[in-house]
């Protein structure tokens, strides 16, 4: 029998008694920006799956691998530990489909926070402005008024008018029930178009939460990453340009 939402710890992840952990999400969204910065760290910090949450709220699909097998979508726990610092991320395939789902999705998140004594939560996410953006911001929201000076410390820009339509999905969402139970949490939000995958955006973003969190991570390949975006970007541009002045000629 299916159940709403399920969350599967692994048997390998056997002592939940971490000490002062934070909470990274980096779900799917936006220029898909929290989810590049999450999965890039979780990569060059070589943390270990500890869990998979499934749940109805998800699209009803499956995901297939590069060798044909079909499995459920699911989002997924990772922790990192090192002499004393744990982060435990969040990402994986999907947010909800529904309203209700979303919330209670990101309730469920923050009971895992709750359960694994997370005493702050960053959330991650692209800010779309709907063009192309050259030296991208990170703008940042939080639940509680005493952490913008450590913030804005770090990098991040506070705008009352952006985003105007506040935060969608888990990103503003855990904002607000986390607050409920008495977790700090920041969002980072990287100025995106909107239109691409954006890891120029993604690396401002990384670059600003390895400040706050105090773990150095080499930001190498991401940056390559966020080049070679660039240079496809101008092209693309030049090439639109190109095409005006062809129209403009013809007419």
């Amino acid at each position: 029998m299916i159940e709403d939402i399920t969350v599967r710890y692994l048997d390998s992840f056997k002592d939940k008694n971490l000490a002062d952990p934070i909470l990274i999400e980096g779900l799917p969204g936006i220029g898909q920006v929290g989810k590049l910065v999450a999965e890039y760290m979780i990569h060059v910090l070589s943390a270990e799956k500890i869990g998979e949450i499934h749940s109805i709220y998800f699209p009803p699909q499956v995901i297939l691998e590069e060798n044909g097998l079909a499995r459920l979508a699911r989002n997924e726990l990772f922790l990192y530990q090192s002499e004393g610092r744990n982060i435990i991320f969040l990402v994986g395939d999907h947010q909800s489909t529904s309203n209700e789902g979303h919330y209670l999705l990101s309730d469920c998140y923050c009971d895992i926070a709750v359960e694994l004594k997370v005493k702050r939560i960053y959330t991650l996410g692209g800010f779309g402005v709907g063009h192309l953006v050259n030296g991208p911001r990170v703008l940042g929201a939080m639940n509680r008024t005493e952490l913008r000076a450590e913030v804005e410390a770090a990098g991040v820009t506070f705008d009352r008018d952006e985003p105007g339509g506040g935060i969608i999905g888990a990103a503003g969402l855990i904002l607000g029930l986390s607050a409920e139970r008495g977790i700090d949490a920041i969002c980072l939000m990287g100025e995106t178009s909107g239109y691409l995958v954006d890891p120029m955006a993604a690396a401002n973003v990384l670059a600003v939460l390895s400040k706050l969190i105090n773990v150095p991570v080499d930001p190498t390949n991401l940056n390559d990453r966020a080049a070679e975006m660039e240079k496809a970007i101008e092209s693309m541009v030049e090439g639109e340009k190109g095409k005006d002045e062809e129209l403009s000629y013809i007419g």
